[in-house]
């Protein structure tokens, strides 16, 4: 059975806000209902897990500015938020707007029509995060299949182990270009964990593939990714070198793609 969406709701019209709260359980929703009270809404958001907060601008204690403000400053994720006013003012609608929320009701307005508004919102809401996860696990993905064609490229088989320790540490920094400036204290002891070895087997198991894909790789190729580094009296790269030039080159294709 699918969760029920949380909705807060705090308005300074009791009847109001019970025509409200009818209107959007009737479309599924779980709705409380509480006083006009700023300082009560952050009590319980602090407390609880709330989908949407539907309160009045200005409230006791604390108004919906310090409310918005609260998610601003807090590492949390932000729940759809709907101010309501009656007093018709564009400053104070920027005012709001700016520091946060989702939208702005005048009224007078109708639980209806607040309803059908915040059902929007949601649908749009999950919709985003559907993509989102979606995105994100296929950049993933299509991350892993780039870093191997590149290896596989280079000439580092596949059935090594510096090969995978090497795939994963590229994808590492990617993700964290930090890691590059702290192979030896961060990326190698990272890398290890995950394959529940240790630091220097990492490297070694790194420097080993280096040295095969040196040895058997083809030298146009190395040439395109690595410039002046494979001439012989350079010598091969360091392994942050390594790491750092498909990084880059990884990097790089990413942002002219966008």
């Amino acid at each position: 059975m699918e969760k029920k969406l949380k909705v807060l709701i705090a308005d300074n019209s009791s009847q109001f806000a019970k025509a409200c709260q009818n209107e959007l359980e009737t479309q599924g929703y779980d709705v409380s209902v509480i006083e006009n009270d700023g300082a009560k809404v952050l009590e319980i958001v602090k407390k609880h897990n709330i989908d949407v907060i539907l309160m009045d601008v200005f409230m006791v204690n604390e108004d919906a500015v310090d409310v918005l403000e609260y998610y601003q400053t807090h590492s949390v994720e932000k729940p759809i938020i709907s101010v309501l006013s009656s007093v018709s003012s564009e400053e104070l609608e920027k005012q709001v707007m700016s520091a946060g929320a989702d939208y702005f009701f005048i009224k007078p307005i109708t639980a209806n029509q607040i309803a059908k508004r915040i059902t929007r919102l949601t649908a749009w809401r999950n919709e985003h995060k559907a993509e989102s996860r979606a995105t994100a696990r296929f950049i993933e993905q299509d991350m892993d299949v780039i870093i191997s064609d590149i290896m596989r490229q280079i000439g580092v088989p596949a059935h090594i182990k510096g090969y995978h320790y090497l795939r994963t540490a590229i994808h590492l920094c990617i993700d964290d270009r930090e890691m590059l400036s702290s192979v030896t204290k961060i990326l190698y002891p990272t890398v290890a964990k995950m394959y529940k070895t240790t630091s220097s087997r990492v490297e070694r198991a790194i420097r080993h593939a280096i040295e095969v894909a040196w040895d058997r790789g083809d030298v146009d190729v190395l040439s395109s990714y690595f410039g002046y580094t494979i001439q012989s009296e350079r010598g091969k790269p360091t392994n942050s070198e390594f790491i750092a030039m498909i990084t880059d080159k990884i990097n790089l294709s990413m942002r002219s793609s966008v």
